[in-house]
């Protein structure tokens, strides 16, 4: 057995018995009213518009997201000689199109990603296929502040918990809806301090136990051992702005706890991108300065891009929550490594 699979079996939850509240067809239709919902009030709330996205993006470009820094995204050569990677995430390319498109400050755009992650450990939140909408709107000088950002978390959260309702309505054979009224706002650093000896993974599920929704504030920033509470690439989300009471960051998740799986679930990642100067010094800080003269590095270093606010919301993270599900297969189409079809099939969990 592998070392990759024998961490996948350590992550999985799974109850004892199972029966999910809405069948194969039952389920397939309430994905497609979700996804209608959501998307549709997300567009309203922040003034967004559709535009279609990239399945891939050239290499060398700097347009496709890092993640972690370490993740190696999926690439060939067409016939031409043309080398591409296939998106890991839209958070750069967003920024571009809001440029080329010619939006306004107050306006924005969304779109369907998908990717592919192919260095992904699966459990029951995690694939190797990632279905988001990804979001960018621009903004002004002005809104590059720790206020702003929470108002739009704030617009974005009573999507998330407005469209919970209406699924509830539409499917009474669901729970009631579990989520608050109000999310909560903490700084990672803050998170740290209040739960020293706990891995920031048991610190999420703490604080969202305790709140039931939370925005954690500068993910990517360095704590006091040195690593952050979870990894943010330099080029995209700033971390490392100083915000309020010496903490920093203008980026963060959305987190809610989730009852099925008695831990917390991150439902977005978001936050107020990289000035020019902001992104100099997060790639100072992580010896990244080599990416400054690619093609989208010296764009941002030379002011051709908008100063904008984005992030990504898992449209199958949603799906699962809102449908009270066990497995993030049970909403989506993927690859499961044997173990987890075996494991699934063996207390009733389907997977599409």
């Amino acid at each position: 057995m592998t070392e990759r699979s024998t961490e996948t079996e350590k992550r999985l939850k799974l109850p004892k018995t199972y029966s999910p509240y809405l069948d194969l067809r039952q389920t397939e239709m309430a994905i497609k009213f979700i996804k209608d919902t959501f998307q549709r009030r997300l567009a309203h709330a922040l003034n967004l518009q559709r535009i279609s996205a990239p399945l891939f993006v050239k290499s060398n470009t700097g347009l496709n997201d890092n993640l972690n820094g370490i993740e190696k995204p999926v690439s060939f050569g067409t016939k031409d000689g043309t080398y591409v990677e296939i998106v890991q995430s839209l958070a750069k390319w967003k920024r571009d199109a809001l440029r080329r498109y010619g939006f306004a400050a107050g306006e924005g755009l969304y779109t369907d990603m998908n990717a592919i992650r192919r260095d992904e450990i699966v459990d029951n939140l995690h694939s190797f296929y990632v279905d988001q909408w990804d979001w960018e709107r621009v903004i002004t000088e002005g809104d590059r502040n720790l206020t702003f950002l929470k108002t739009i978390v704030r617009r974005i959260y009573t999507v998330i918990r407005d469209t919970e309702k209406k699924v509830c309505e539409h499917y009474p054979l669901l729970p009631e809806p579990f989520l608050p009224t109000h999310i909560h706002f903490v700084h990672s650093e803050e998170l740290e301090q209040m739960y020293p000896n706990l891995t920031p993974k048991e610190r999420e599920d703490a604080i969202a136990k305790q709140y039931g929704a939370v925005f954690i504030i500068g993910i990517g920033y360095p704590l006091k051992n040195g690593l952050p509470h979870d990894g943010r690439a330099t080029d995209y989300d700033d971390w490392i702005t100083e915000t309020e009471n010496g903490y920093h960051g203008l980026n963060g998740d959305i987190i809610v706890y989730y009852p099925i799986l008695e831990q917390a679930v991150e439902l977005s990642s978001m936050g107020i991108r990289v000035s020019p100067s902001s992104l100099k010094l997060q790639l100072q800080m992580r010896g990244e300065m080599r990416k400054a003269s690619l093609p989208y590095h010296s764009s941002l270093i030379n002011g051709e891009l908008p100063l904008t606010i984005g992030g990504g919301i898992g449209q199958s993270r949603l799906c699962m929550v809102y449908l009270r599900k066990v497995h993030i297969g049970e909403v989506q189409a993927s690859i499961w490594p044997d173990q987890v079809i075996k494991a699934c099939g063996k207390v009733g969990i389907p997977l599409l």
